[in-house]
């Protein structure tokens, strides 16, 4: 899975931050397996121009599913490590559901009747 950071200039966009993001994004998606095959954070001060407010990071994530559409979450906290865990969390829980609900069910197994046809 490719991890990729874009910040705001606002925001510490080291190689540091990038590999917290991406330790961070790869174990909470890590049982996903291949269903991921890329994630894109965006991280921004929200309040750059303004008086600081406790929760000035935002932290998007947009998890690219194999055969799916994107799955888009946001988390804003006080600082970029704050805001990166709780997306990743958001982001967990989102890729869960979408998977979930296109997994096949109700499958008819081989050799069952189906109810239309003659027995």
């Amino acid at each position: 899975m490719q991890v990729l950071l874009n910040t705001d200039p606002h925001v510490d966009g080291r190689h540091e931050m990038a590999e917290h993001l991406s330790t961070v994004v790869k174990d909470a998606l890590d049982r996903f397996g291949e269903n991921v095959t890329r994630v894109e954070a965006h991280l921004a001060d929200e309040t750059s121009h303004a008086k600081a407010t406790p929760d000035e990071i935002q932290c998007t994530l947009e998890a690219r599913l194999v055969g799916l559409d994107p799955v888009v979450v946001k988390h804003r906290a006080g600082n970029a490590h704050q805001a990166i865990s709780g997306a990743a969390g958001k982001l967990k829980r989102a890729v869960a559901s979408v998977l979930e609900k296109h997994e096949p069910r109700h499958e008819p197994r081989l050799g069952a009747v189906l109810p239309d046809e003659p027995i």
